[in-house]
């Protein structure tokens, strides 16, 4: 070693030793950001249906499906689904459209878990579901789909 090379220097403990790439935690409000956004877009979405009422012809496209083939798809009666949900009619929205009410409860599970992760400082959740799981809503969707087409099944028809 060098005589003339100053003495290496000890860390300081006060000093945080994250390294140079590592970067600092987000502050809270960071983290929040995110979810809190995703909810302002759904909250002016469904205030949007809550306004622009999709039982009234002419205020949105008709399914595509349904216009061509005539049968109703898994997500036909979504927007009065929705309508109805934004005006606090439960069981009108599930008229309409069931499965759409189960994923706005699914939704709304999943925001919340993820806001409060994210308060936290914690990883936001992953949906890694295995292929047979999502094999299984695809089978779920397509029996609600055929069901709801039947006579027996006029019930879930919007």
């Amino acid at each position: 070693m060098d005589a003339s090379a100053p003495p290496p220097v000890a860390p300081d403990p006060a000093r945080r030793t994250r390294g140079p790439a590592a970067p600092l935690p987000a502050s809270r409000f960071r983290r929040l950001l995110t979810p809190v956004g995703v909810m302002a877009a759904v909250v002016a979405a469904f205030g949007y249906v809550a306004t622009v009422d999709p039982n009234e012809p002419g205020h949105y496209p008709v399914c595509p499906m349904l216009r061509l083939t005539g049968v109703l798809c898994p997500g036909c009666g979504g927007l009065r689904s929705a309508h109805a949900f934004a005006h606090g009619d439960l069981v009108t929205a599930l008229g309409a459209n069931a499965v759409a009410v189960a994923g706005y409860l699914l939704f709304a599970a999943v925001w919340l878990l993820w806001t409060v992760r994210a308060a936290r400082g914690g990883p936001p959740p992953r949906i890694g579901l295995a292929p047979g799981y999502w094999w299984g809503v695809g089978a779920l969707l397509l029996v609600f789909s055929v069901v709801r087409n039947l006579p027996f099944g006029s019930a879930l028809a919007p």
